[in-house]
């Protein structure tokens, strides 16, 4: 069986541990029992070889054989059809898995990204800037509340559509800002209960405190 690895940087500062997307890859390969190993590669100084695995210098991307795949949500996309722990075999949910792992990369995360960047940079919250952000970010999560009022998990059993939108939907909850939509919260709470995150988390932060120093 070809060897599936994941790479991602060697060091990063405290605040993005527990954040930088290879969780997303590594809690996949956990929930789908698949064997995986990690390999870094420089934050500071970036080779020529990341770039040709990565155009824009970022990570993860993973290593399958001689295939390379990157962005996350792309990366959850291809492990999604190799494990039905990930996307279920039934065509037409596996449609609806695509469509929700789409949503969450797009429809949530877009606002989610920059105005994680306002909140980082203690942007003034009565600019005009931040209020349009901010009421774009509020819309999606009231969307969010009542889709997940009705169901546990995005499409039938968990899949790969719930690690990407509840790791979207986390980042808003280190601000609390999940305070007044109790149903993205329990979300959340539910997803990142699971054994298969808790690893994938705790081999993170291990990752990056291993190269401290």
């Amino acid at each position: 069986m070809d060897e599936i690895v994941i790479h991602t940087l060697d060091w990063v500062p405290e605040l993005p541990r527990g954040y930088v997307r290879d969780l997303r890859v590594r809690w996949a390969l956990e929930e789908a029992g698949l064997p995986y190993r990690v390999e870094s590669t420089p934050l500071r100084q970036k080779t020529e070889e990341h770039f040709a695995h990565q155009p824009f210098g970022q990570v993860p991307w993973l290593t399958h054989g001689d295939m390379t795949i990157f962005e996350s949500g792309a990366i959850l996309h291809y492990l999604g059809t190799r494990s039905e722990a990930l996307m279920p075999a039934d065509p037409s949910q596996r449609a609806q898995v695509t469509q929700w792992l789409f949503a969450a990369l797009n429809s949530v995360e877009m606002p989610v990204v920059p105005w994680t960047l306002f909140r980082f940079a203690n942007e003034e919250p009565d600019s005009q800037g931040w209020r349009q952000l901010n009421g774009f970010l509020h819309g999606r999560l009231k969307h969010m509340d009542t889709v997940l009022a009705k169901t546990e998990w995005l499409v039938g059993d968990f899949s790969v559509a719930d690690i990407a939108m509840s790791d979207v939907l986390r980042l808003v909850d280190r601000f609390e800002e999940l305070a007044a939509y109790p149903k993205c919260r329990a979300y959340v709470a539910r997803a990142t209960a699971r054994p298969a995150f808790r690893k994938a988390h705790a081999d993170q932060l291990a990752h990056f405190a291993a190269a401290d120093g």
